[in-house]
C-alpha cells in the first residue's frame, strides 16, 4: 500500500510487538508512560539544563509502584521482569537520569538488602525505600577500581563493638541525597569469624551505612556533560564506625554486588531501547512537519533511509530486551545474555540518538528536542554497570572459554 491512508496507528511498532505483550504488561507500560508524559517531559529540559535531580518526583515514582517493583513483600509491587523492563523503557524515554534513580534505588540498593540482608535489615529498610520515604545508594566503584572491583581498597575492620570503614568511592549515584548507603569493602576480621577465607584474609562484604553516620561524606561530581538530571558523587569514608549488625550476612565475595549489578544491567537493556524509541519518535515527528524545497523532510529519500535504519535498530533493541525479559521470568537468564543486551542496546541507542539529531538539523542541538540529550546521557549509560569493553570480554569468554580480562 502507498499513501498516507496506509500509515499505521503506531508506525514505530514495525513488528507488531505490542501483540507479544499481555494486557497486564501493556497496562503497566501505559501507566508509566502517562507518568512520564505528565511529570517528566514538561520539565526535563530544565532539569537537564540546571543539573537538577527532581526529588519531588520520588513520591510519584513510589505511588506508581516503581521502587523495587520487581521485588516481593515489604511494600514492593512484585511485578514481572517484563513489566519492570517496560517501565524502565518508558522512564528512559523521558530521561536516563530518571531511570537511573529507579535503577539505583530498586535494582542496586534495595536488591542488595533483599538478596543479601537479614530479616531484620529487610524490615528496617525495604518498606521505607519502596515508599520513597527513604533513598538508597550503592557504593562499589572507587577512583582506581572501576571495571576491576576486585582491586578495591576500601576496608572494613572488625573491632570489639562492630566495624570501622575507611576508603573512597566514586561515581556513586544518589549518595548526597541518600539516607542509606550499601557500601562494599574488604572485610578484615582478626578472628576471621565473619570475613572468611583464613586468618587475616579480607573478603568483599556489603555494609548498610546510614549516611548521617560521622565520617561519611558525599560530594556531588560537577560539572557534568551527561546525566545532568541525576546525582553522582565522590564518597569519603573516614573511620566510619558501624554496629556489628551493619554487615549484610549473605553471599560474601564479589558475587554479592555482581548479583545486584545483573539486575541493573537488565534494566539498562530495556531503558536504552526506550531512549532510542523516543529519539526516533522525535525525528519522525519533525520530519513530517519541517518543509524544505516545498516538501516535508519525510518525503525525501535520504531522510527516509535514516528513519528506516533507526526504526530497524529500535525494533531489534526491543526484541532483544523482550527476549531477555521472558528468559528472566522463566528463571533462565544467564549473565552473558545480560551483557549481550546491555552492550548491543546501548550501542544501538547511541547511534539512533545521533542520527535522529541530524534529522532535526540545527534545532537538534537545543533542549527543545530530546535526541542530543539522550545521546549525551547514553555515554554515561554505556560506561556504568560495565563498559563496552568489559561486556565484550564477558561475551568473548562465553564464546571461546578463554578469560581475557588480564
Amino acid at each position: 500500500m502507498t499513501g498516507d491512508d496506509a500509515r499505521p496507528a503506531d508506525p514505530l511498532d514495525l513488528l507488531a510487538l505490542d501483540d507479544e505483550l499481555s494486557p497486564t504488561e501493556r497496562e503497566t507500560r501505559d501507566r508509566v508512560r502517562a507518568l512520564v508524559d505528565e511529570h517528566v517531559r514538561p520539565h526535563v529540559a530544565r532539569w537537564f539544563a540546571d543539573a537538577v535531580f527532581p526529588l519531588d518526583l520520588v513520591p510519584r515514582l513510589a505511588e506508581t509502584g516503581l521502587l523495587g517493583m520487581h521485588l516481593h513483600g515489604y511494600g514492593c509491587a512484585g511485578r514481572s521482569a517484563v513489566e519492570y523492563g517496560l517501565a524502565m523503557a518508558e522512564l528512559e524515554a523521558g530521561d536516563s537520569g530518571i531511570r537511573t534513580f529507579v535503577s539505583v534505588q530498586g535494582s542496586l540498593a534495595m536488591s542488595a538488602v533483599a538478596k543479601h540482608g537479614s530479616p531484620e535489615q529487610r524490615e528496617r529498610w525495604l518498606p521505607g525505600l519502596a515508599a520513597g520515604e527513604l533513598i538508597g545508594c550503592f557504593a562499589l566503584t572507587e577512583p582506581t577500581a572501576g571495571s576491576d572491583p576486585a582491586s578495591m581498597t576500601t576496608t572494613a575492620t572488625r573491632v570489639r563493638d562492630g566495624w570501622v570503614l575507611s576508603g573512597r568511592k566514586r561515581w556513586i549515584g544518589l549518595a548526597s541525597v541518600a539516607d542509606v548507603a550499601v557500601v562494599w569493602a574488604r572485610a578484615v576480621d582478626p578472628d576471621d569469624d565473619v570475613a572468611g577465607g583464613g586468618e587475616g584474609r579480607a573478603r568483599v562484604r556489603g555494609f548498610l551505612v546510614p549516611t548521617t553516620t560521622p565520617g561519611f561524606v558525599a560530594t556531588p561530581i560537577e560539572p557534568k556533560l551527561s546525566l545532568r538530571a541525576s546525582v553522582q558523587c565522590d564518597v569519603v569514608l573516614d573511620d566510619v564506625r558501624l554496629p556489628a549488625d551493619a554487615i549484610l550476612p549473605e553471599h560474601p565475595g564479589l558475587a554479592g554486588p555482581f548479583a545486584c549489578l545483573a539486575e541493573a544491567r537488565y534494566g539498562i537493556a530495556w531503558g536504552a531501547a526506550g531512549a532510542a524509541r523516543d529519539s526516533l519518535d522525535a525525528a519522525l515527528r519533525h520530519a513530517g512537519q519541517r518543509v524544505q524545497f516545498g516538501r516535508p523532510l519525510a518525503a525525501f529519500q535520504l531522510t527516509q533511509a535514516k528513519l528506516v535504519d533507526m526504526a530497524l535498530e529500535v525494533s531489534r533493541a526491543q526484541l532483544l530486551a523482550l527476549r531477555l525479559g521472558r528468559l528472566k521470568d522463566a528463571g533462565r537468564l544467564e549473565p552473558h545474555q545480560v551483557s549481550a543486551g546491555k552492550l548491543a542496546n546501548v550501542r544501538s541507542a547511541i547511534e539512533v540518538a545521533r542520527t535522529a539529531r541530524t534529522v532535526l538539523g540545527g534545532d537538534g542541538i537545543t533542549l527543545e528536542h530530546s535526541p542530543m540529550r539522550h545521546a549525551a546521557n547514553l555515554e554515561s549509560v554505556r560506561t556504568y554497570e560495565g563498559t563496552d569493553e568489559v561486556h565484550t570480554l564477558v561475551l568473548g569468554r562465553h564464546l571461546t572459554g578463554h578469560q581475557a580480562f588480564r
